[in-house]
């Protein structure tokens, strides 16, 4: 059964407003894990110029950072190996 992602963020509205994972699970039918699983993944965040990220948003910046620091250490080795260093320092 293929839940349309309105319908999913809709619950996660519903959430955000104040129910519980387990009320909504047991008053739409649907499994608990699927709720808990929606609201990590559309629950939204609010950053300081009013801009709204999602979780998964915040999950690909994260890699994004994560793979831009290696990329950084990877440069930084580089230079280390390449500059010639001098003997009188």
């Amino acid at each position: 059964m293929i839940i349309k992602r309105a319908f999913k963020k809709s619950i996660v509205k519903l959430y955000e407003g104040g129910k519980s994972q387990n009320a909504l699970a047991n008053e739409y039918g649907i499994a608990l894990s699927s709720v808990a699983r929606w609201v990590k993944q559309y629950s939204e965040v609010k950053i300081d110029d009013d801009t709204i990220l999602t979780a998964r948003q915040i999950k690909q910046l994260q890699k994004r950072n994560l793979q831009l620091e290696e990329e950084n250490l990877i440069l930084k080795k580089a230079i280390a190996i390449f500059t010639p260093h001098s003997t009188n320092d």
